[in-house]
This record gives structure tokens, C-alpha cells and sequence, in this order.
């Protein structure tokens, strides 16, 4: 029996390319659950740009209509420019609307890239979208029959994970995390708000060994509770904390409050000259935003949403902290004390006996 070759010099390179290429295309592909067909929301997805860019490339690549949605989203201050230079490597979050269609969620029309030359579906998921997405992804949602030829000008839709399932009956915006090295379910739950439980249930995980750097993961993120009525062209008004939205034609800016509650506050946008001066519509002595307090008590103008015009109104609330429940820490030491009283009473009385 005659014994079996050996490789050549030239067979190792070609193996080893062999396997690269499976490693490649076998990656798993990073879809998010999303079970109530043909629902849409809003999501967000971390972007790490390869080199240096400006925050005009990224609202062109990503297909953001508004540069407010990308400032708002990342927190940034409002008189930050389009050609406000973003350095290779860092971390932005970019808003995009997702749908939700056979028990998953994927970016709704947009991103669309135009394919240059040189641009292989490889090069446009690894290097220019940076593995937010695969090029197994990409090939499927623009049915390329064969991934080696894509024509220059093509149009090609860029398919982002999301998701617009509530969590624990409760609206959220799902946000496509990219993992850190060294990072943690726990240390992620805990920077986030978000239970463990959530984490691993949302990402079909079983264990910490199933968390890889650098991938996309879905973290339900909590939104701030709002007055805005479902009429609203901007309903469901969903803004995370360390977030705010621009909305209302440019002259409502709202943002997250954790303080107080996760309670959403609503104020003149300030970047629109011909916005008129919004006073609240059962109070016309309070401008939007504005708010009184006496003692535990507060009254603010609030945003209800705009249709032809902005909608508001009055929203009273506490800024005290809740009265301890049964079994706190407080109420626990209250019962001491008085237990501590009642003993005392009961040995003066033993002494005047």
C-alpha cells in the first residue's frame, strides 16, 4: 500500500488559506430575537471605525438622515459639527429604525452602501462597517447569488442587528453592544441596569464561556417614562439614559433624567430660530420645561407630542424618595428603636415598683 503524500510547499499555503476561508464564512451570524412580526422601533449599534473619519462620513455610511439622531444617541453637545473629526477606534452609537420578520430584528432600508472599486463583501463587512455585520449577512439580504461578483455603483442594503421586543412588558430600546475584551455578563448587566438573567436569556447564552470579544450583543436598554400621547408623530418617544432625542421639527430637545426616576425632560431645542415660544397648554404662566416645587411636591410643563403643532401639559410629581417598604434597611432599624423604648419603659417601671 502505497503511503500517502506529503503536502508540497505550495499545498501548506493554499490549506491554510483553505481554513481561514471556513473559519470566515462559518462565523455566526449576529441576529437579535425579535418575535412580533412586522413591528419597527428605534436601535442603536456600536461603531468603531477603522481610521480616522469625520461625523459627516459616519452619517453618510450609516444613512442618517439627521446629524441630531447621532449626537443625541451618544450624548454629544448640540453644537457639535458634521466635520467634527472622530479618531480611529472610537466607540460611537449609531440610531438607526429596525423591523422585526421571521423571528428576528434587522435595520429597516437603511444603511444602503454603494460598492466602489476594489470592494469585495468581505472588505465591506470587516473594514467598512467594521463586523457590525458578516458578509454572509450581506450576501443573503441583497440575494447575491455569487458573493465574487459584485458590480461598482451596486447598491447594497447593510442588514444591522435589532430588536423591538418589550422586556418584562415594558418598551426598551435594544442596543447592539460590542463586547470589550475582559468584559463580563456581570460587570455589562451592572454598567447597563440590566439583569444577568436578561442578558443571557436575550443572547442565548449558557454560561460566561459564550461571551467572545468583539461581538454584538443585545442589550435592552431602559427607556425614561413619557407624557407622549400615541398620536404623535414621534410616538413611542423611547430615549436611554445618558441620551437625548431632538424632536418636534428640530425645537423639542428630551432627554433621560435618571435622578429623577427615569423621568423624561422636554425643552426648547434652542437650534431653530423660527420655532415658537412653547408655553404649556393648561398652564400658561409655565414655558416647556419650566418647572415649580413646594415641599415633596413638583408641577413641570411637560412634552405630549407635536402633530401640526407641539402638544404639552401639566405633570405633577414627588421628588421625595419613597417611604421605606417592610423589611428595609430603615424599617428595620425604626422597629429596634422602639423596641429599645418599650424595654427601657419597662425597667423604670420595675424600679418605681
Amino acid at each position: 500500500m502505497a503511503s500517502p503524500k506529503k503536502p508540497t510547499p505550495l499545498s501548506i499555503p493554499l490549506l491554510f488559506l483553505f481554513l481561514i476561508t471556513i473559519t470566515i464564512t462559518s462565523t455566526s451570524a449576529k441576529t437579535f430575537r425579535c418575535s412580533t412580526s412586522g413591528a419597527t422601533c428605534q436601535s442603536v449599534v456600536d461603531y468603531l471605525p477603522r481610521n480616522r473619519t469625520t461625523l459627516r462620513a459616519i452619517q453618510s455610511l450609516f444613512s442618517v438622515p439627521d446629524l441630531h439622531s447621532i449626537l443625541g444617541a451618544n450624548n454629544l453637545p448640540l453644537n457639535t459639527t458634521a466635520n467634527d473629526v472622530v479618531p480611529a477606534q472610537q466607540k460611537l452609537r449609531i440610531p438607526f429604525p429596525c423591523i422585526c420578520c421571521n423571528g428576528t430584528g434587522v435595520s429597516n432600508g437603511r444603511p444602503v452602501y454603494t460598492v466602489v472599486p476594489g470592494d469585495g463583501l468581505w472588505h465591506i463587512a470587516a473594514e467598512v462597517f467594521s463586523n457590525i455585520v458578516n458578509s454572509t449577512e450581506i450576501q443573503l439580504a441583497n440575494g447575491i447569488q455569487n458573493p465574487d461578483l459584485i458590480q461598482v455603483g451596486q447598491n447594497l442594503t447593510i442588514p444591522l442587528p435589532c430588536s423591538c421586543d418589550e422586556v418584562d412588558g415594558e418598551a426598551v430600546v435594544h442596543y447592539g453592544h460590542e463586547v470589550v475584551a475582559g468584559s463580563s455578563i456581570e460587570g455589562i448587566a451592572k454598567q447597563y441596569n440590566v439583569s444577568q438573567e436578561t442578558l443571557m436569556q436575550h443572547n442565548s447564552f449558557t454560561g460566561p464561556q459564550d461571551l467572545k470579544a468583539q461581538d454584538i450583543i443585545d442589550v435592552p436598554l431602559k427607556a425614561c417614562s413619557s407624557m407622549v400621547s400615541n398620536n404623535s408623530l414621534d410616538y413611542p418617544l423611547l430615549v436611554p439614559s445618558n441620551a437625548y432625542v431632538v424632536t418636534a421639527n428640530t425645537c423639542v430637545k428630551c432627554k433621560c433624567n435618571t435622578a429623577l426616576n427615569l423621568r423624561l425632560q422636554c425643552e426648547p431645542a434652542g437650534i431653530n430660530a423660527s420655532c415658537p415660544l412653547i408655553r404649556c397648554d393648561d398652564s400658561p404662566n409655565l414655558l416647556l420645561g419650566n418647572t415649580t416645587s413646594s415641599g415633596c411636591n413638583a408641577t413641570t410643563c411637560s412634552y405630549s407630542g407635536y402633530n401640526t403643532t407641539v402638544q404639552t401639559m401639566v405633570d405633577s410629581f414627588s421628588t421625595c424618595p419613597a417611604p421605606p417598604g417592610p423589611g428595609s434597611s430603615a424599617t428595620t432599624l425604626n422597629d429596634a428603636w422602639r423596641l429599645g423604648i418599650f424595654i427601657n419603659a419597662g425597667l423604670l417601671c420595675l424600679l418605681f415598683v
